[in-house]
């Protein structure tokens, strides 16, 4: 299964339209779910009041948040 596909109940927050991780930590723990599907080195980085994954796929960096219970890019 894709990570995706997967469900995040962890809390959010929205900020600037974007639905965000409120926590570090459960930012962080995504992160490391991410990067091993993606194969590539994944971050977080504090956005307005949440936090939002980071990292470069394929040479263009990348942001993602969540829409729906569901991992989503930002860009």
């Amino acid at each position: 299964m894709t990570i995706f596909a997967a469900p995040v109940f962890d809390a959010t927050v929205i900020y600037e339209g974007n639905e965000l991780f409120k926590g570090q930590g459960a930012a962080r723990g995504w992160a490391e779910k991410l990067a091993k599907e993606l194969e590539c080195e994944i971050g977080v980085e504090k956005v307005g009041t949440g936090w939002a994954l980071t990292g470069t796929v394929d040479g263009e960096p990348c942001k993602w948040g969540i829409l729906g219970q569901r991992l989503k890019r930002m860009d």
